[in-house]
């Protein structure tokens, strides 16, 4: 049985958990449950800390598992990402006051604070910067004004928190994090780890395309199928008038209106959209 590691919560815990009731899968229907069985998936879900995960990943107490990029580099445990999965989105950043430090070759002989020391290191020793990093567990973003440090290394969103305490990112960022699967290299458990990753893919896929059907003078068809390439290609059926052709194909979701639009100047009728609850590629 394939075991299974899910934030137990977090920002990450209710996308996760969604993804795999999504893909088909069990979950748990508390938050008080720690272990879910999913004997008909062959399947065991544990429910752990985020930052956690990628160590029993990696050190093989759990076959693979959902955490965020940066926690997965940050743990340095040999755990290996096989894909992302579209939510959970994050930018890695320094900052400091306002003006004192603007590139990261001004942080050496500094103190950097972070929840994150093991990818910061790794930053700043590629960078060549030699720094005092300092790890705090959380509350990052008021280390400068105690004195604490000089600069912090932390996930920045809208940036509202950094510009209470004065401070501003500077640089490019460290990392571009976002949820995704892991797994430990070797895992005996191979072939049910490759179908919870087919699985998610499907999931990952349907969030990301509707299906779209649509009829289409003969004589246009490869006009149309232009504009609705599809994953592979459409499918394109007769029907009982031979002027005309029934086609469907999946599009990217962000793009539907734009392509119903050409589709429908182009001489096409009858375009429906369809959600795409999952699929198998």
């Amino acid at each position: 049985m394939l075991r299974f590691a899910v934030p137990n919560k977090g920002s990450l815990s209710e996308s996760a958990v969604e993804m795999l009731r999504e893909a088909g899968y069990r979950t748990r229907r508390d938050s008080k449950e720690l272990v879910v069985s999913d004997v008909d998936n062959d399947v065991e879900f544990f429910y752990l800390r985020p930052r956690d995960i990628a160590v029993y990943v990696g050190s093989g107490t759990v076959d693979a598992g959902i955490t965020g990029r940066d926690l997965l580099l940050d743990a340095g445990s040999g755990a290996e990402e096989v894909m992302p999965l579209g939510f959970g989105a994050s930018t890695f950043r320094y900052a400091a006051r306002a003006g004192d430090v603007t590139d990261v070759a001004a942080i050496a002989g500094r103190r950097v604070a972070t929840s994150y020391p093991g990818l910061v290191t790794k930053h700043l020793a590629q960078a060549g910067v030699q720094a005092d990093v300092v790890r705090l567990d959380g509350a990052v973003e008021t280390a400068i004004t105690l004195g604490v440090a000089d600069v912090i290394a932390d996930v920045v969103e809208t940036g509202t928190t950094l510009r209470a305490q004065g401070l501003a990112p500077f640089g490019e960022p460290i990392l571009k994090s976002e949820a995704v699967l892991i797994r430990r290299p070797g895992t005996s458990e191979a072939q049910q780890f490759e179908v919870v990753r087919r699985r998610l893919v499907g999931v990952v896929t349907a969030r990301h395309y509707v299906m779209l059907d649509y009829d289409c003078p003969a004589a246009l068809v490869d006009a149309a199928c232009r504009l609705t390439p599809g994953l592979e290609s459409p499918t394109v059926s007769p029907m009982h008038n031979p002027d005309w052709l029934a086609v469907r194909a999946m599009v990217p979701r962000a793009q539907t209106n734009r392509v119903m639009d050409a589709l429908y100047d182009l001489g096409a009728r009858a375009i429906l959209v369809t959600e795409i609850s999952a699929c198998r590629l």
